[in-house]
C-alpha cells in the first residue's frame, strides 16, 4: 500500500524547542540509588555516578532533566539532601512507602546535569510545605552569595550558582493519591504566591503550573486547568501535562495509535490556556510542559515496605512499546508550535531506556532509541507535514492513519522525515514530496522493526537494535522507502547546496 507524504521549504511551523527532548529523575525504586548514583559501582567517578550510565544519558543528548519528583517532592525537605553526606539524616519516603538515605540531593543533581550535558529543572514541595520553603531553595540554588540560603550552598562547596532557570510549582495536586493534595483553589492560590515569591528572588527563572494529572481519564480535566491558570495566569509561564499509556487486552492496533490521545489532550489544554488568555484580555501566551509521559505497562514489584532503593516499576519494553513510544515523540514534534518541553518519564530503571544491575550491567531498551533518534535529529524547524494515505478503525480511538510521520528542517538545510508504520501485518511505500528544498540525497534509511514482543535484556542486549538500509529511491522527483509493519523509522536528506558550499 502507499502512503503520500509532501514537505514544502516555505511552510515551517516553529522551531522545536531542544528541551522537547528532556528526562525525568525522581527518588523512586532505583531511579538513582544504583541507577545513575552508585559510588561502589566499578566505573563510578569522584561523585559517584556511573560512568557507563553517563555515557548512555550524553549518547541521548538530553536536554533538561526534571528532579526530584513525582509524587516524592510532595513530602520532601530538600534541606535534608545538602550539607555534609555523612551527616544527612534517613527519613521516610511516605509517596513511595521507601526509606531515603539523602546521600544524592540538589548540589548532586546539578552536578550530574552538568557532567550529563543538560539543564536541571527542579520541582519545589507545594504538598506539605509552601511558600517561604519554595523561595528559599531558589535562593539556596540561584542567588550568587550574602544571604542565608546562599551561603548555605557556598559552605556546602558550592561557590558558584547553580543557575537553575525552570521550577515545577508541585506534582500533580488534583491528584488524591498525592501528599497535601489540594482542591483547584487551594492550589492555585498556592501556586501563584509561591511563584511570585520564588520570581522576587530570581527574575529570570520559568515557572510551571501544575495541570490536571490526567486527559479525559481525570475527572479534573479541564475544570481544574481553568480554575488554576485563572489564580496564577500572570504569575506563571508554562502549564504541565501528564499522560502514561499501556497495553490492555492485547489490543496492539489501539496502543501503536496511543498518541492519538495524546494529540487531543494538547489541543484541549491549549485551548483552556487559550480562554484565560481571551477572559483576561492578556497577551501572555501560557506554553505546555509535557514533563511526564511513557509508556507505563503492569510490572511485578517485589520490595519490603521501607527498604532502600527497592526494584519498583522496573519495566521491559518490546519493540511494540517502541513504536507506540515513537508515536508520541511524533506527536509532541508536531506540537512543538505550543509544547516546548517535554520530559520522558523516566531516564533510569524506573519505566526507563536505560536499565542497570546492581554493581553490574547495563543495556539500552527498546524504547531508547526512537528517544535517541528524535532527540539528535529532531533539532531545527518542524514542517507542515501533509499525509495522504490509508487508515484503520481501533476500539480505543477511532480512526487514525496507518502511517503517522512528521517532518523537521536541519539547520544545515537536511530534511529529516520521522515514521511509524501501525500497520500489524502491511508493509507501506512511502512516497516523498520534498518541494522547494533544492537538490537532496539520500543519507540513509534508520529502521527500528521485528517482532512485536522482541526486547532487549541483559543477556541479549542488542535483539532490538535499529539497523540502516539502503532502499531510499529517487524517481520523477520523488523519493520511495519501504516501511515494514510496526516499524519505526528515520529517513535523512542532506542538502547538496549545503555540501557544495562547505567544499567551496
Amino acid at each position: 500500500m502507499n502512503v503520500k507524504l509532501t514537505l514544502n521549504r516555505e511552510f515551517v511551523k516553529n522551531r522545536i524547542d531542544k528541551r522537547l527532548y528532556g528526562s525525568f529523575l525522581e527518588h523512586i525504586g532505583r531511579a538513582i540509588y544504583h541507577g545513575v548514583y552508585e559510588p561502589e559501582h566499578p566505573t563510578a567517578d569522584d561523585m559517584g555516578f556511573r560512568r557507563d550510565v553517563m555515557s548512555l544519558i550524553r549518547e541521548l543528548d538530553v536536554p533538561v532533566i526534571r528532579y526530584p519528583g513525582g509524587n516524592f517532592v510532595s513530602g520532601y525537605r530538600w534541606e535534608d539532601g545538602v550539607g555534609p553526606v555523612e551527616l544527612r539524616p534517613r527519613t521516610l519516603d511516605r509517596a513511595w512507602y521507601a526509606t531515603e538515605t539523602n546521600r544524592f540531593g540538589t548540589d548532586e543533581f546539578a552536578e550530574f546535569c552538568r557532567r550529563a550535558g543538560s539543564e536541571a529543572m527542579l520541582a519545589v514541595n507545594l504538598g506539605t510545605r509552601g511558600v517561604e520553603d519554595a523561595a528559599n531553595l531558589v535562593e539556596y540554588c540561584n542567588y550568587p552569595g550574602g544571604s542565608r540560603y546562599s551561603d548555605m550552598r557556598i559552605a556546602n562547596g558550592h561557590k558558584e550558582p547553580h543557575g537553575i532557570r525552570l521550577w515545577c510549582l508541585g506534582n500533580e495536586m488534583d491528584g488524591k493519591w498525592q501528599i497535601g493534595h489540594h482542591t483547584a483553589e487551594e492550589y492555585g492560590r498556592l501556586a501563584n504566591e509561591a511563584g511570585k515569591l520564588m520570581k522576587r528572588t530570581d527574575p529570570g527563572i520559568g515557572l510551571v503550573l501544575c495541570g490536571s494529572s490526567k486527559h479525559y481519564d481525570m475527572p479534573t480535566f479541564p475544570e481544574w486547568d481553568r480554575v488554576v491558570l485563572e489564580q496564577a495566569y500572570e504569575t506563571v509561564d508554562y502549564l504541565s501535562l501528564h499522560t502514561y499509556f499501556n497495553r490492555q487486552d492485547g489490543d496492539t492496533a489501539s496502543f501503536l495509535a496511543s498518541n492519538a490521545d495524546m494529540e487531543q489532550h494538547i489541543l484541549d489544554s491549549t485551548a483552556t490556556c487559550d480562554y484565560v488568555k481571551a477572559k483576561f484580555r492578556s497577551k501572555k501566551t501560557i506554553w505546555l510542559s509535557f514533563d511526564e509521559y511513557n509508556i507505563w505497562n503492569s510490572t511485578k514489584d517485589v520490595f519490603t515496605r521501607w527498604s532502600e532503593a527497592p526494584h519498583r516499576l522496573e519495566a521491559i519494553y518490546t519493540l511494540e512499546d517502541a513504536v507506540s513510544l515513537g508515536g508520541q515523540l511524533i506527536t509532541l514534534i508536531r506540537h512543538s508550535d505550543r509544547v516546548k518541553v517535554a520530559c520522558l518519564a523516566q531516564l533510569v530503571n524506573v519505566i526507563a531506556p536505560i536499565l542497570t544491575e546492581d554493581g553490574g550491567r547495563v543495556f539500552k531498551q527498546a524504547i531508547y532509541y526512537p528517544y535517541l533518534h528524535a532527540s539528535r535529529y529532531g533539532r531545527g524547524q518542524v514542517l507542515h507535514t501533509l499525509t495522504e494515505g490509508p487508515s484503520y478503525e481501533c476500539r480505543r480511538w477511532g480512526t487514525v492513519p496507518t502511517v503517522d510521520a512528521v517532518g523537521v528542517l536541519g539547520e544545515d538545510g537536511s530534511v529529516t522525515v520521522i515514521a511509524c508504520n501501525r500497520s500489524l501485518d502491511q508493509s507501506m511505500t512511502l512516497s516523498l514530496r520534498l518541494q522547494e528544498f533544492g537538490r537532496l540525497i539520500p543519507e540513509r534509511h534508520i529502521l527500528l522493526t521485528g517482532d512485536k514482543d522482541d526486547c532487549n535484556s541483559f543477556e541479549e542486549p542488542a535483539r532490538v537494535q535499529p539497523r540502516e538500509v539502503n532502499d531510499i529511491t529517487e524517481e520523477d522527483g520523488q523519493f520511495f522507502a519501504e516501511l515494514p509493519p510496526i516499524s519505526w523509522n528515520v529517513l535523512r536528506f542532506r542538502s547538496a547546496a549545503a555540501e557544495t558550499a562547505g567544499q567551496s
